[in-house]
Formats: structure tokens, C-alpha cells, sequence
């Protein structure tokens, strides 16, 4: 039995004329009976009652009707799945982010792939760039957003976000009415820093912005998410370093203040995925981060 034979029968099954019938399938007659006895033969019941009344379906015909036109359906809908699939229109994409990309283009870049790709289903995923760099690497996530450009050779990334650090401080520290503030006025001020296990590469650059100072910074809380670090700075329990969007958290009790001479060292998110297996839709959306970031150059 061959999806040629269903079609055929279902036109028959509906014009019970084998002339118009073969007409609306562009064959001749006897191609279009042959057929239709392949397919009684393949299906081991008569389908058809022919004689000088003309062509009705027979009992079996009837029942055969309804399942030979779900098997076209099911056949075309299979077919409309790979092609979109194949054309990254339709399926599920895994993306893991920072919490600090929720205030540097993640939703805008999700509002904007959802428009171009309503049939993609996003799922999101809060963790930390090395958990990400993990999930990535084991296939359970198909592209991430992470602190750091120093990745492992399986996967690739391209930089979807840069800015200048700025200093984070308690809103009634003595330096926040400062316009701005030298990372050097920090060296005895007791620190909230992001987790150096969570982002080893975040880590070493405040060390080495500090170390070019003349100091060490005094690390009193290490935590895991961007916004316990504003949380812990607005309660007074020390000061941070942290990327400029964060300004826009909206904490209460915190205070923004740009770092006089930091700007050789900005804070700059990738966009990370694993190139195999193939993956159509997540290449669509590596190719938005890169035109948005492009585009912001």
C-alpha cells in the first residue's frame, strides 16, 4: 500500500465516477482502476462495488475512508513538522541566563524572537555561568548568556552585552553623595562579591581592578545571584562592583555611583551554545543576539 493509492481512493471514494475522477487526478482510467485494484489486493477486502448502477463504496469501503484520510492527514501534518523543524519555525529552545540579563536586553531579545518565531517555545533557566557552561556541555540547554568569554573548546559564544562596572553602595554611605567614585576609596570597605565557584571569571576581574589600585578587596558575603549582591549592599552589610544595568534593579536603600577609573575593564555577557547537534532554532536566535549586538556597536 503507497500514499498514491490512499489519494487515489479517497478522490474516487468521493466522485464515484472513474472518469471524473481520473480527470481531477490528471491519469488516465485504466492507470486509476489498476490502482485501486492494488490497493483491494493490499488490503484484502473490496472497497468498491462496481456495476451498471455505477460505483459505490462498499461497507468496508466506508470504514476504510475514514482511516485512509486520517493516514493522509497525519501524513501531511508529519511533513509540515520537518519542513518547519528543518526551517527552524516550530520546536523548543533551552535558555539559561544570568540573573543581570533581565536588565540587559534579555527581554527585549525574547519579545523580538518570539515575533519572528511564534511557533518556537522558550524556556528559561535562572543559573549561574558555570552551571550554564555545564548544562551546555551536557546538551541541557541549547544556548546560555555568561559572564565570560573562556569557554571550552566544545562550545562557541559571541558577546552580546557590554558596559562599564559601577560601584554599588548602602544609599547612606559617606561616598554616595559622591557625582562618582575612585575604586581606591574602597579598599577598607568590607565587600559583597558574586560567588567566585559561580563566576570564577567575574571574580578575578574585580581582583585584578582592585589589584591595580594597590589593594585586595576585603571580601566579607560571597552569594550566587546578582540581585542578592544589591540586596546585601542595601541592608549595609558592604559595597559592591557590579555591572551598570543593575542600576536599574530599583532597589531601595542602594546607590549607583560610576567608578572614576574603571572603564578599561568593562562587564561584558556572551551569548554561549554548543554548535552540535544540529539545532535550527537556536541558530536563529544566535543570529538575533549577534545582529542586536551589531547593531548596538
Amino acid at each position: 500500500m503507497e500514499f498514491r493509492h490512499l489519494r487515489y481512493f479517497l478522490v474516487l471514494a468521493e466522485e464515484l465516477h472513474f472518469g471524473r475522477a481520473a480527470k481531477r487526478l490528471s491519469i488516465s482510467q485504466p492507470p486509476l482502476s489498476l490502482n485501486i485494484q492494488q490497493l483491494e489486493a493490499s488490503v484484502g477486502a473490496r472497497l468498491f462495488e462496481r456495476d451498471s448502477r455505477g460505483v459505490r463504496l462498499t461497507a468496508a469501503g466506508r470504514a476504510f475512508r475514514e482511516s485512509a484520510t486520517a493516514l493522509l492527514a497525519q501524513a501531511e501534518a508529519a511533513r509540515v513538522l520537518a519542513r518547519d523543524i528543518e526551517a527552524g519555525a516550530v520546536g523548543r529552545l533551552r535558555v539559561g541566563f544570568v540573573g543581570s540579563m533581565l536588565y540587559r536586553g534579555l527581554p527585549q531579545y525574547l519579545r523580538d524572537f518570539q515575533a519572528n518565531f511564534p511557533g518556537i517555545q522558550v524556556a528559561l533557566t535562572e543559573l549561574n555561568s558555570q552551571e550554564q557552561i555545564d548544562a551546555l556541555l551536557h546538551n541541557e540547554l541549547d544556548a546560555g548568556f555568561v559572564h565570560t568569554g573562556r569557554l571550552p573548546d566544545e562550545l562557541s559564544a559571541v558577546l552580546a552585552h557590554r558596559e562599564p562596572f559601577v560601584c554599588c553602595l548602602p544609599q547612606d554611605h559617606a561616598l554616595a553623595a559622591q557625582a562618582e567614585v575612585a575604586l581606591a576609596d574602597l579598599r577598607a570597605e568590607p565587600f559583597v562579591l558574586f560567588s567566585r565557584k559561580a563566576s570564577p571569571d567575574y571574580y578575578s576581574r574585580i581582583f585584578e581592578m582592585c589589584a591595580a589600585r594597590g589593594f585586595y578587596p576585603q571580601i566579607r558575603h560571597e552569594v550566587r545571584h546578582w540581585l542578592s549582591v544589591v540586596s546585601l549592599v542595601s541592608q549595609g552589610m558592604g559595597v559592591a562592583v557590579v555591572p551598570a544595568a543593575l542600576a536599574r534593579s530599583g532597589m531601595a536603600g542602594a546607590a549607583f555611583r560610576p567608578l572614576a577609573d574603571a572603564a578599561e575593564v568593562p562587564s561584558e555577557v556572551y551569548c554561549a551554545w554548543k554548535a552540535a547537534p544540529d539545532h535550527p532554532a537556536r541558530d536563529h536566535f544566535v543570529a538575533m543576539v549577534r545582529s542586536a549586538t551589531a547593531a548596538q556597536a
